[in-house]
């Protein structure tokens, strides 16, 4: 089923065109951005054409996060494997605003339409607004759990958020927690 539009108050959430790739390389090239991010900064057009092909190209609900008539200002996806892992990214002039928040909502309405069962998202504990965004949109927290996180080889501590969009409220998206030795339940 593939997602033309999706309209809110303030935003437009649509794919990505060729034309987007200089609003995208702005996003992709920013330090700040990517701190928590699971990827370098970019360092030229060419790595944010690749980034684009290997993870935007072919997954339906990459989606570009537009203010109505502008460019990108950011992304959210979810992505295509069995964790429906939610991600997200938006330019710092545009944090603090329930961007992402309002995108995400509007999101989940049209997963819940699409039959997509739940999502899930993870965090660095040290991100927390991050957190405050999963919450805000529905998400409970699950579980933490250690991962040597690559490529940038640093230790760090995930939180897993879960929202189930199919009524089965008791499901825990439990790969995570298997996978690392290091993990457990924080309080929330």
């Amino acid at each position: 089923m593939a997602i033309l539009n999706i309209e809110t108050d303030r935003l437009i959430l649509r794919k990505f065109e060729n034309n987007d790739m200089e609003a995208l390389h702005q996003l992709l090239k920013d330090k700040e951005v990517n701190t928590f991010l699971p990827w370098f900064p970019v360092k030229d057009m060419a790595e944010t054409k690749h980034f684009y092909e290997t993870q935007f190209a072919n997954n339906e609900y990459s989606l570009a996060i537009c203010l109505k008539d502008n460019d990108p200002i950011g992304y959210i996806k979810i992505g295509a494997d069995e964790s429906h892992d939610l991600g997200y990214a938006l330019r710092k002039e545009f944090w603090h605003k329930g961007i992402v928040t309002e995108a995400g909502k509007s999101l989940i309405r049209q997963l819940k339409q699409d039959g997509i069962p739940y999502i899930t998202a993870t965090h660095d504990r040290n991100n927390p607004r991050s957190g405050g965004v999963m919450r805000q949109i529905g998400m409970k927290y699950c579980y933490s759990y250690e991962e040597q996180w690559q490529p940038k080889n640093i230790l760090v501590t995930f939180r897993m958020y879960q929202l189930n969009l199919d009524g089965q409220e008791d499901r825990v998206f439990s790969k995570y927690w298997k996978l690392y030795d290091t993990h457990f339940i924080e309080n929330d």
